[in-house]
Protein backbone atom coordinates (compact mmCIF):
# COMPACT_ATOMS: atom_id res chain seq x y z
CA UNK A 1 0.00 0.00 0.00
CA UNK A 2 1.45 3.39 -1.04
CA UNK A 3 1.33 6.66 0.95
CA UNK A 4 -1.83 7.83 -0.83
CA UNK A 5 -3.53 4.55 0.02
CA UNK A 6 -2.54 4.83 3.69
CA UNK A 7 -3.85 8.41 3.84
CA UNK A 8 -7.15 7.37 2.28
CA UNK A 9 -7.40 4.46 4.73
CA UNK A 10 -6.81 6.76 7.72
CA UNK A 11 -9.39 9.22 6.42
CA UNK A 12 -12.04 6.54 6.02
CA UNK A 13 -12.47 5.93 9.75
CA UNK A 14 -11.80 8.31 12.62
CA UNK A 15 -11.07 5.35 14.95
CA UNK A 16 -8.16 4.11 12.83
CA UNK A 17 -5.53 6.13 14.80
CA UNK A 18 -6.83 4.68 18.08
CA UNK A 19 -6.77 1.16 16.65
CA UNK A 20 -3.26 1.75 15.28
CA UNK A 21 -1.94 2.77 18.71
CA UNK A 22 -3.61 -0.14 20.49
CA UNK A 23 -2.23 -2.69 18.03
CA UNK A 24 1.23 -1.14 17.74
CA UNK A 25 1.86 -0.79 21.48
CA UNK A 26 0.48 -4.23 22.21
CA UNK A 27 2.95 -5.73 19.73
CA UNK A 28 5.81 -3.52 20.94
CA UNK A 29 5.35 -4.45 24.60
CA UNK A 30 4.66 -8.14 23.94
CA UNK A 31 7.50 -8.63 21.45
CA UNK A 32 10.30 -9.39 24.00
CA UNK A 33 8.11 -11.93 25.82
CA UNK A 34 7.04 -13.74 22.64
CA UNK A 35 10.51 -13.94 21.09
CA UNK A 36 12.22 -15.15 24.29
CA UNK A 37 9.47 -17.13 25.99
CA UNK A 38 11.85 -20.02 26.81
CA UNK A 39 14.48 -17.89 28.54
CA UNK A 40 13.46 -17.33 32.17
CA UNK A 41 16.17 -14.77 32.90
CA UNK A 42 15.30 -12.74 29.81
CA UNK A 43 11.61 -12.95 30.76
CA UNK A 44 12.43 -11.46 34.18
CA UNK A 45 14.55 -8.81 32.47
CA UNK A 46 11.68 -7.92 30.11
CA UNK A 47 9.27 -7.60 33.04
CA UNK A 48 11.71 -5.35 34.89
CA UNK A 49 12.17 -3.29 31.70
CA UNK A 50 8.42 -2.58 31.28
CA UNK A 51 8.61 0.94 32.81
CA UNK A 52 11.47 1.76 30.45
CA UNK A 53 9.56 0.34 27.49
CA UNK A 54 6.50 2.42 28.40
CA UNK A 55 8.57 5.62 28.12
CA UNK A 56 8.55 5.03 24.37
CA UNK A 57 4.87 6.05 24.34
CA UNK A 58 5.47 9.71 25.31
CA UNK A 59 8.47 9.76 22.94
CA UNK A 60 6.21 8.63 20.11
CA UNK A 61 3.43 11.10 20.98
CA UNK A 62 5.72 14.07 21.53
CA UNK A 63 7.19 13.57 18.08
CA UNK A 64 3.97 12.84 16.18
CA UNK A 65 1.60 15.16 18.06
CA UNK A 66 3.87 18.10 18.94
CA UNK A 67 7.13 18.27 17.00
CA UNK A 68 5.63 17.58 13.58
CA UNK A 69 2.45 19.72 13.71
CA UNK A 70 4.02 22.54 15.76
CA UNK A 71 7.78 22.74 15.19
CA UNK A 72 7.98 21.33 11.66
CA UNK A 73 5.01 23.36 10.41
CA UNK A 74 6.21 26.66 11.87
CA UNK A 75 10.01 26.41 11.77
CA UNK A 76 10.85 23.98 8.98
CA UNK A 77 12.70 20.69 8.60
CA UNK A 78 16.12 21.77 9.99
CA UNK A 79 14.81 23.07 13.30
CA UNK A 80 12.52 20.06 13.52
CA UNK A 81 15.46 17.64 13.14
CA UNK A 82 17.41 19.47 15.85
CA UNK A 83 14.46 19.23 18.20
CA UNK A 84 14.02 15.56 17.30
CA UNK A 85 17.68 14.76 17.97
CA UNK A 86 17.49 16.51 21.33
CA UNK A 87 14.30 14.63 22.18
CA UNK A 88 15.88 11.24 21.38
CA UNK A 89 19.00 12.02 23.44
CA UNK A 90 16.93 13.18 26.41
CA UNK A 91 14.78 10.06 26.35
CA UNK A 92 17.76 7.72 25.85
CA UNK A 93 19.53 9.32 28.83
CA UNK A 94 16.38 9.15 30.92
CA UNK A 95 15.92 5.48 30.05
CA UNK A 96 19.52 4.67 31.08
CA UNK A 97 19.01 6.39 34.44
CA UNK A 98 15.63 4.72 34.94
CA UNK A 99 17.06 1.34 34.02
CA UNK A 100 19.89 1.67 36.55
CA UNK A 101 17.42 2.51 39.29
CA UNK A 102 14.79 -0.19 38.78
CA UNK A 103 16.50 -3.26 37.30
CA UNK A 104 18.30 -5.70 39.64
CA UNK A 105 22.08 -5.75 39.27
CA UNK A 106 22.17 -9.41 38.22
CA UNK A 107 19.91 -8.70 35.24
CA UNK A 108 21.71 -5.63 33.89
CA UNK A 109 23.78 -6.07 30.72
CA UNK A 110 26.15 -3.14 31.03
CA UNK A 111 27.82 -3.68 27.67
CA UNK A 112 24.46 -3.41 25.92
CA UNK A 113 23.13 -0.39 27.85
CA UNK A 114 23.67 2.23 25.16
CA UNK A 115 22.42 -0.10 22.43
CA UNK A 116 19.17 -0.96 24.26
CA UNK A 117 18.58 2.70 25.06
CA UNK A 118 19.35 4.32 21.71
CA UNK A 119 18.28 1.77 19.07
CA UNK A 120 14.69 1.26 20.33
CA UNK A 121 14.37 5.03 20.73
CA UNK A 122 15.51 5.52 17.13
CA UNK A 123 13.11 2.83 15.92
CA UNK A 124 10.18 4.46 17.76
CA UNK A 125 11.25 7.83 16.39
CA UNK A 126 11.25 6.48 12.83
CA UNK A 127 7.79 4.92 13.22
CA UNK A 128 6.35 8.01 14.92
CA UNK A 129 7.83 10.28 12.24
CA UNK A 130 6.20 8.29 9.45
CA UNK A 131 2.92 8.11 11.34
CA UNK A 132 3.09 11.79 12.32
CA UNK A 133 3.72 13.08 8.81
CA UNK A 134 0.93 10.98 7.31
CA UNK A 135 -1.50 12.01 10.04
CA UNK A 136 -0.40 15.66 9.77
CA UNK A 137 -0.96 15.64 6.02
CA UNK A 138 -4.37 14.06 6.49
CA UNK A 139 -5.31 16.83 8.91
CA UNK A 140 -4.04 19.45 6.47
CA UNK A 141 -6.08 17.89 3.67
CA UNK A 142 -9.17 17.83 5.88
CA UNK A 143 -8.73 21.47 6.86
CA UNK A 144 -8.25 22.43 3.21
CA UNK A 145 -11.35 20.45 2.25
CA UNK A 146 -13.40 22.06 5.01
CA UNK A 147 -12.24 25.51 3.94
CA UNK A 148 -13.12 24.70 0.35
CA UNK A 149 -16.58 23.54 1.41
CA UNK A 150 -17.10 26.69 3.48
CA UNK A 151 -16.01 28.87 0.57
CA UNK A 152 -18.33 26.94 -1.72
CA UNK A 153 -21.23 27.36 0.72
CA UNK A 154 -20.53 31.08 1.00
CA UNK A 155 -20.36 31.54 -2.76
CA UNK A 156 -23.54 29.55 -3.34
CA UNK A 157 -25.35 31.54 -0.65
CA UNK A 158 -24.18 34.74 -2.32
CA UNK A 159 -25.32 33.55 -5.74
CA UNK A 160 -28.72 32.52 -4.40
CA UNK A 161 -29.11 35.83 -2.58
CA UNK A 162 -28.57 37.57 -5.92
CA UNK A 163 -31.44 35.64 -7.47
CA UNK A 164 -34.07 36.57 -4.92
CA UNK A 165 -34.06 40.40 -5.19
CA UNK A 166 -33.63 40.24 -8.97
CA UNK A 167 -36.62 37.93 -9.24
CA UNK A 168 -38.74 39.87 -6.74
CA UNK A 169 -38.29 43.09 -8.72
CA UNK A 170 -39.58 41.36 -11.85
CA UNK A 171 -42.62 39.97 -10.04
CA UNK A 172 -43.38 43.32 -8.42
CA UNK A 173 -43.36 44.90 -11.86
CA UNK A 174 -45.92 42.33 -12.93
CA UNK A 175 -48.11 43.04 -9.89
CA UNK A 176 -47.90 46.81 -10.45
CA UNK A 177 -49.01 46.29 -14.03
CA UNK A 178 -52.03 44.21 -12.96
CA UNK A 179 -53.04 46.71 -10.29
CA UNK A 180 -52.88 49.60 -12.74
CA UNK A 181 -54.91 47.70 -15.29
CA UNK A 182 -57.42 46.68 -12.56
CA UNK A 183 -57.20 43.08 -13.61
CA UNK A 184 -59.87 40.72 -12.16
CA UNK A 185 -57.12 38.12 -11.82
CA UNK A 186 -55.59 39.89 -8.82
CA UNK A 187 -56.65 37.13 -6.41
CA UNK A 188 -55.09 34.28 -8.38
CA UNK A 189 -51.97 36.37 -8.88
CA UNK A 190 -51.73 36.97 -5.14
CA UNK A 191 -52.06 33.24 -4.43
CA UNK A 192 -49.39 32.33 -6.95
CA UNK A 193 -47.12 35.05 -5.65
CA UNK A 194 -47.49 33.73 -2.09
CA UNK A 195 -46.53 30.25 -3.32
CA UNK A 196 -43.50 31.70 -5.06
CA UNK A 197 -42.43 33.62 -1.98
CA UNK A 198 -42.90 30.57 0.26
CA UNK A 199 -40.65 28.53 -2.01
CA UNK A 200 -38.03 31.27 -2.17
CA UNK A 201 -37.99 31.93 1.57
CA UNK A 202 -38.35 28.46 3.06
CA UNK A 203 -37.17 25.91 0.51
CA UNK A 204 -34.56 27.59 -1.67
CA UNK A 205 -32.09 27.51 1.26
CA UNK A 206 -31.97 23.69 1.06
CA UNK A 207 -29.03 22.15 -0.74
CA UNK A 208 -31.43 20.21 -2.97
CA UNK A 209 -35.16 20.19 -3.63
CA UNK A 210 -37.42 17.77 -5.50
CA UNK A 211 -37.40 18.49 -9.23
CA UNK A 212 -41.19 18.42 -9.10
CA UNK A 213 -41.22 21.42 -6.72
CA UNK A 214 -38.71 23.32 -8.82
CA UNK A 215 -40.91 22.84 -11.88
CA UNK A 216 -44.01 23.82 -9.89
CA UNK A 217 -42.21 27.02 -8.91
CA UNK A 218 -41.32 27.56 -12.56
CA UNK A 219 -44.93 26.97 -13.58
CA UNK A 220 -46.21 29.58 -11.11
CA UNK A 221 -43.78 32.13 -12.50
CA UNK A 222 -44.81 31.37 -16.08
CA UNK A 223 -48.50 31.62 -15.21
CA UNK A 224 -47.92 35.04 -13.66
CA UNK A 225 -46.28 36.13 -16.88
CA UNK A 226 -49.18 34.71 -18.90
CA UNK A 227 -51.56 36.85 -16.87
CA UNK A 228 -49.36 39.89 -17.28
CA UNK A 229 -48.99 39.64 -21.05
CA UNK A 230 -52.40 38.06 -21.73
CA UNK A 231 -52.55 37.07 -25.41
CA UNK A 232 -49.69 39.32 -26.48
CA UNK A 233 -47.02 36.65 -26.03
CA UNK A 234 -47.15 33.10 -27.33
CA UNK A 235 -45.97 30.93 -24.41
CA UNK A 236 -45.68 27.16 -24.72
CA UNK A 237 -44.47 24.70 -22.09
CA UNK A 238 -43.87 21.02 -22.81
CA UNK A 239 -42.90 18.67 -19.95
CA UNK A 240 -42.13 15.00 -20.58
CA UNK A 241 -40.80 12.24 -18.36
CA UNK A 242 -40.98 11.35 -14.67
CA UNK A 243 -40.23 14.45 -12.58
CA UNK A 244 -41.17 12.98 -9.19
CA UNK A 245 -38.05 10.97 -8.36
CA UNK A 246 -35.23 13.48 -8.91
CA UNK A 247 -33.54 16.21 -6.86
CA UNK A 248 -32.02 19.45 -8.11
CA UNK A 249 -30.33 22.64 -6.92
CA UNK A 250 -33.13 25.08 -5.96
CA UNK A 251 -33.88 28.01 -8.28
CA UNK A 252 -31.44 26.72 -10.87
CA UNK A 253 -33.78 26.90 -13.87
CA UNK A 254 -35.62 30.17 -13.25
CA UNK A 255 -32.83 32.48 -14.57
CA UNK A 256 -33.19 30.93 -18.04
CA UNK A 257 -36.94 31.58 -18.08
CA UNK A 258 -36.50 35.06 -16.61
CA UNK A 259 -34.02 35.86 -19.35
CA UNK A 260 -36.52 34.75 -22.01
CA UNK A 261 -39.22 37.06 -20.68
CA UNK A 262 -36.74 39.90 -20.17
CA UNK A 263 -35.40 39.84 -23.74
CA UNK A 264 -38.15 37.99 -25.61
CA UNK A 265 -41.02 40.47 -25.21
CA UNK A 266 -41.38 44.20 -25.70
CA UNK A 267 -40.33 45.62 -29.05
CA UNK A 268 -40.56 42.25 -30.79
CA UNK A 269 -43.08 41.38 -33.45
CA UNK A 270 -45.12 38.29 -32.54
CA UNK A 271 -43.11 37.46 -29.40
CA UNK A 272 -42.84 33.78 -28.61
CA UNK A 273 -41.31 31.83 -25.73
CA UNK A 274 -41.00 28.05 -25.91
CA UNK A 275 -39.95 25.90 -22.96
CA UNK A 276 -39.23 22.20 -23.27
CA UNK A 277 -38.41 19.90 -20.34
CA UNK A 278 -37.49 16.26 -20.78
CA UNK A 279 -36.52 13.96 -17.90
CA UNK A 280 -35.01 10.63 -18.92
CA UNK A 281 -34.01 8.65 -15.83
CA UNK A 282 -31.27 10.82 -14.25
CA UNK A 283 -30.83 13.19 -17.17
CA UNK A 284 -32.59 16.54 -17.45
CA UNK A 285 -32.85 18.14 -20.90
CA UNK A 286 -34.03 21.72 -20.45
CA UNK A 287 -34.48 24.14 -23.35
CA UNK A 288 -35.74 27.71 -23.45
CA UNK A 289 -35.98 29.74 -26.64
CA UNK A 290 -37.39 33.17 -27.35
CA UNK A 291 -37.66 35.43 -30.33
CA UNK A 292 -35.27 38.37 -30.57
CA UNK A 293 -34.98 41.33 -32.90
CA UNK A 294 -31.98 42.52 -34.88
CA UNK A 295 -31.24 45.26 -32.37
CA UNK A 296 -30.30 42.59 -29.83
CA UNK A 297 -27.55 41.14 -32.04
CA UNK A 298 -24.88 43.35 -30.52
CA UNK A 299 -25.75 42.36 -26.96
CA UNK A 300 -23.67 39.84 -25.06
CA UNK A 301 -25.48 36.55 -25.18
CA UNK A 302 -24.69 36.04 -21.50
CA UNK A 303 -25.84 39.54 -20.51
CA UNK A 304 -27.47 40.11 -17.14
CA UNK A 305 -26.77 38.77 -13.71
CA UNK A 306 -29.09 35.78 -14.19
CA UNK A 307 -27.20 33.77 -16.81
CA UNK A 308 -23.75 34.52 -15.39
CA UNK A 309 -25.05 33.55 -11.98
CA UNK A 310 -26.52 30.22 -13.05
CA UNK A 311 -23.48 29.37 -15.17
CA UNK A 312 -21.24 29.78 -12.11
CA UNK A 313 -23.56 27.63 -10.00
CA UNK A 314 -23.45 24.90 -12.62
CA UNK A 315 -19.64 25.00 -12.58
CA UNK A 316 -19.62 24.66 -8.79
CA UNK A 317 -22.34 22.06 -8.37
CA UNK A 318 -22.27 19.95 -11.53
CA UNK A 319 -18.66 20.08 -12.80
CA UNK A 320 -18.20 17.78 -15.76
CA UNK A 321 -21.84 16.63 -15.60
CA UNK A 322 -23.63 19.44 -17.39
CA UNK A 323 -23.68 20.85 -20.89
CA UNK A 324 -24.87 24.43 -21.35
CA UNK A 325 -25.24 25.86 -24.85
CA UNK A 326 -26.36 29.43 -25.57
CA UNK A 327 -26.79 30.21 -29.26
CA UNK A 328 -28.50 32.55 -31.73
CA UNK A 329 -30.23 31.04 -34.71
CA UNK A 330 -32.02 33.33 -37.14
CA UNK A 331 -34.31 35.41 -34.91
CA UNK A 332 -34.22 32.99 -31.98
CA UNK A 333 -32.18 33.03 -28.79
CA UNK A 334 -31.81 29.43 -27.57
CA UNK A 335 -30.57 28.13 -24.23
CA UNK A 336 -30.07 24.38 -23.88
CA UNK A 337 -29.06 22.68 -20.64
CA UNK A 338 -28.37 18.96 -20.31
CA UNK A 339 -27.80 17.98 -16.70
CA UNK A 340 -26.96 14.73 -14.92
CA UNK A 341 -29.03 15.10 -11.75
CA UNK A 342 -27.15 12.33 -9.93
CA UNK A 343 -23.71 13.91 -10.30
CA UNK A 344 -24.00 16.86 -7.93
CA UNK A 345 -20.55 17.54 -6.43
CA UNK A 346 -21.59 19.44 -3.29
CA UNK A 347 -24.20 18.23 -0.79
Amino acid sequence: MDIAGIKKYFQSDRFIPVIFHLVFWTIWIAFPFVTNSGNEKFRQYSIAMLPVTLTHIPLFLLNSEWLIPKIFRKKGIRIYLLYLLALVLVFATFQLVLKESIIPEDLIRHHWDIFWAVVPALFITAISTGYGFIYYQIKQDQVAQEMKQEQLKSELSFLRSQISPHFIFNILNSIVYLIRSKSPQAESVTIRLSELMRYMLYESSDTQVPLEKELEYLSNYIELQRIRFDEDVDISVDVKGNVTQQMIEPMLLIPFVENAFKHGVGLIENPSIQIKILVDENKLDFQVQNKINDADESKDRDSGIGLKNVNRRLELLYPGSHQLNIIRRDNWFIISLILDLNQRSYQ
